[in-house]
């Protein structure tokens, strides 16, 4: 989602700046296109991505820098996400 808000980005160009396979890359393209979080075009065969709401993404993102900021790992190293406790 970053590198998009940097542009539109073809599939290749994602997965060469992830470092993802292009299947991986391409279904997660699918899924945001299929959510309405990004948009594309076709430039010869190739799919060109870009955000479709790039101003709303970009706070979502913030919003969600400063979560993680403030609770530091906690909320990825969780350990009782999951389980029987938590529900």
């Amino acid at each position: 989602m970053q590198h998009l808000a940097l542009g539109e980005h073809r599939v290749v160009d994602l997965t060469e700046h992830l470092g993802l396979a292009q299947s991986t890359v391409s279904r997660h393209c699918l899924c945001l296109l299929d959510c309405g979080v990004v948009s594309v075009r076709t430039q010869g065969r190739s799919s060109v991505y870009s955000l479709a709401h790039p101003e709303a993404t970009m706070a979502l993102l913030a919003a969600a820098e400063q979560l993680l900021a403030l609770t530091g790992d906690a909320v990825t190293l969780c350990g009782t996400y999951g389980t029987q406790a938590s529900r």
